[in-house]
């Protein structure tokens, strides 16, 4: 149950006998360890409020309240009950070493729950558990057997034993408990076990069955069993939060229900901090924001004096907190109203949307809603319809549309909700259907071929019984993301400046084909490559002119060679041309835009002349030299292709009106590095249709540069290049 709390003891041998081990193999210590380990992560990861305490049996001194004279000896309490955190796993990693010493693990059981009892007194815990890690290989008294398992069941404590082999009945080998697997290194029951190991599991399995007679024996692991299983990060508890409303159908019913998120994306807890390299201490850093203006003295801006923008074309629209507070839609607050009905058919699952399913319940302890309720549910079922809603969350929210699916089960009924899309939320895309070219059309053994690969690769079969079972099971699925995260954040943990390990095996297969499925599809995907043989296309080669075949001649003229080039350069931009398809003149490469539009004469000239200049006035509105400079390479890419095409009334008029307004607009400083480019108007010498002269073409520029020199200082001072007027900047 999400938001229960568990204190759990870690009793762990590190006796002498646990270094013990067949060459080659890890020892049940190092075994051990790593349990210990993955339990700690675990919880640690999870952020439970789960206490934990480590008691160490077999060590070299003792440290435990119960300790008097020769009893409970070599028995030390390491950690009290406390959340776990990073320190203790840190302490594990480094501190936790075998030691020389043999103990009685049943004086160790004692101690734990004499710890369990003592430091849970007045604190409220909904689970108490003891996890024992031991080979079992030390003497154990039973003397006092009975009184214990007695005070086990009084105090409500649970036991779990992780061992190095399987345990089995006497009578039978291999059978019996979790993790029965032969493990290599490790002694089969009943063989290879010491006197000290038999009737050591005697003892614990008495206890086992005496504390649960049907599932006793089922908690008892092998430690690589355990590793397995423990490999998995525990997924982060979250309590069930209610969201009561009211549904309402129409204006005269109304029914008190509550919500709670049945599936909604997990996000981890953003605690990433900005520390000092050096020190790794986040206070040793300090952040300051100053807002400042865009001008020569970056003059600062106090924060009460700013006010946010919305960018509307090349104009900046201020928004005062007033005003959104005031743009905000409005509305009486938390909503589940029924717009109306609609066939479940009419609701297709590619257009379910946003982030989370509610599950929609009758308000607790009221009949009168619950019959109503079910009444609607059931309806729906029948009829096999969805209730169209609209649904907010609260007041600050904007309001969803959505639909409502009905669902039934054994013990429960509610309704689904799903979030549905706004017309803005659809994108609708038009192809071309393969069925009308018979090119495309497939063969029957094609056909077949494709039926039998899909069949080999479902995931659900029949079992001996008939009934259906399923290879995989998604919703059992970690997300790697997250296991990856916890993986290298406790190794980061534990062994900084070392290089990050290796994804885990288990995780990588977590997310292969199913070997049953990988085995089942070969022959089906022999038969595919038999009857979709794929060949290779040849790229065409390109012809060769005679001047790359001989080489080209050295006395060629050279605007020869430099069409030559240009040709060879818009060969390649036809290729670059080919990888995505440009519908307009974007903002984010408009002068190529514009050039492969003109190119392509998929849309008229002079729309995308007007697409153009529409981006350069919105560069200009920005008055900065990053988007002067955008803007004259538009200009130069509207200029060579209007030329190129031999129409020039446009680019002409353009540059002529955009000269007029440059004083009123304060674009002094775009204009002085267009004159610097010299992209001065288009001449009939160029484009026969052009009504500029040459001499016109050049005085346009000449002019604004008289202008410049009569405003200046006296000559003696030198009004510096292009150069040093951008270094000014």
């Amino acid at each position: 149950m999400a938001g229960s709390k568990s204190a759990l003891v870690l009793c762990m041998d590190v006796g002498f006998s646990m270094s013990n081990s067949a060459p080659g193999e890890e020892p049940p210590f190092e075994l051990a360890k790593k349990i210990v380990q993955k339990f700690v992560q675990r919880q640690v990861f999870a952020e439970t409020k789960d206490e934990v305490a480590l008691v160490l049996f077999g060590t070299d001194s003792t440290q435990n309240p119960l300790h008097q004279d020769d009893q409970y000896q070599h028995i030390t309490i390491y950690r009290h009950l406390m959340v776990a955190g990073f320190e203790l796993l840190e302490e594990i990693e480094t501190q936790l070493r075998p030691e020389s010493q043999q103990a009685d693990w049943l004086d160790a059981l004692v101690v734990c729950m004499d710890l369990l009892k003592t430091e849970t007194d007045g604190k409220k815990f909904d689970r108490l558990n003891i996890v024992f890690l031991t080979d079992l290989n030390s003497p154990a008294s039973a003397d006092n057997l009975d009184a214990m398992i007695e005070n086990l069941k009084k105090d409500g404590i649970t036991l779990q034993f992780f061992l190095p082999f399987p345990v089995a009945d006497n009578d039978k080998e291999g059978g019996g408990g979790r993790g029965e697997h032969q493990y290599p290194g490790h002694p089969g029951t009943g063989k290879g076990l010491s006197k000290e190991q038999k009737n050591s599991r005697d003892i614990m399995k008495h206890i086992m069955l005496n504390l649960d007679e049907d599932e006793g024996l089922e908690e008892i692991y092998t430690f690589r069993n355990a590793i397995e299983q423990l490999s998995m990060f525990k997924r982060i508890e979250r309590r069930p939060m209610a969201w009561p409303c009211q549904l309402t159908i129409g204006s005269s019913l109304s029914i008190r229900i509550v919500g709670y998120k049945a599936v909604t994306e997990e996000k981890l807890k953003k605690i990433w901090f900005t520390v000092d390299a050096q020190t790794n201490q986040k206070d040793d850093v300090k952040r300051e924001t100053v807002y400042c203006l865009d001008d020569d003295n970056e003059t600062e801006v106090q924060k009460d004096d700013i006010i946010q923008g919305f960018r509307y074309g090349s104009d900046i629209v201020p928004f005062s907190k007033v005003d959104q507070e005031q743009m905000k839609y409005k509305h009486d607050g938390k909503c589940f109203a029924v717009l109306g009905f609609a066939k479940q058919s009419t609701v297709r699952h590619h257009q379910f949307m946003g982030n989370q399913v509610l599950k929609i319940f009758a308000g607790r302890d009221d009949e009168h809603a619950g019959v109503a309720l079910s009444a609607v549910i059931r309806a729906l079922d029948e009829l096999n319809m969805v209730a169209i809603v609209r649904y907010a969350y609260d007041r600050r929210c904007n309001p969803q549309i959505g639909a409502a699916f009905p669902c039934i089960k054994e013990d429960y009924q509610c309704l689904m909700y799903f979030q549905m899309p706004f017309t803005e939320d659809l994108r609708q895309f038009t192809f071309p259907s393969l069925e009308n070219n018979k090119k495309f059309t497939p063969s029957d053994t094609q056909l077949s071929a494709m039926d039998s690969l899909i069949d080999s690769m479902m995931l659900v079969e029949e079992d001996e019984n008939g009934e259906k079972r399923d290879l995989l099971k998604p919703h059992h699925i970690p997300n790697p993301a997250f296991q990856r995260h916890f993986q290298c954040l406790h190794h980061r943990g534990v062994n900084p400046g070392t290089p990050l390990p290796p994804i885990e095996p288990w995780l990588k297969a977590a997310l292969e084909l199913p070997e049953v499925i990988r085995e089942r599809c070969q022959v089906p995907l022999e038969e595919m490559k038999k009857n979709f043989p794929l060949t290779e296309v040849e790229k065409k080669k390109k012809l060769k002119t005679s001047a790359q075949i001989f080489g080209k001649d050295a006395d060629e003229p050279d605007a020869k060679k430099v069409k030559g080039d240009e040709e060879e350069e818009e060969e390649y931009n036809l290729a670059d041309i080919a990888e995505g398809s440009v519908t307009s003149v974007g903002s984010v490469d408009p002068a190529r835009d514009f050039c492969t539009l003109i190119k392509k004469k998929s849309l008229p000239f002079g729309e995308v002349c007007q697409q153009l200049t529409h981006r350069i006035e919105q560069f200009l509105g920005n008055k900065n030299t990053q988007y002067y400079m955008k803007s004259i390479t538009c200009i130069q890419a509207f200029r060579e292709q209007s030329v190129k095409l031999g129409k020039a009334d446009l680019y002409n008029s353009y540059l002529q009106s955009l000269k007029r307004s440059i004083p009123n607009r304060g674009l002094q400083v775009f204009w002085d590095l267009l004159v610097q480019d010299a992209l001065t108007l288009i001449s009939k010498d160029e484009v026969e249709g052009s009504t500029v002269s040459k001499s016109e073409a050049n005085q346009f520029l000449v002019a604004e540069e008289k202008k410049e020199e009569t405003a200046a200082p006296p000559a003696a001072e030198d009004p510096g290049d292009v150069d040093d007027l951008l270094d000014m900047m």
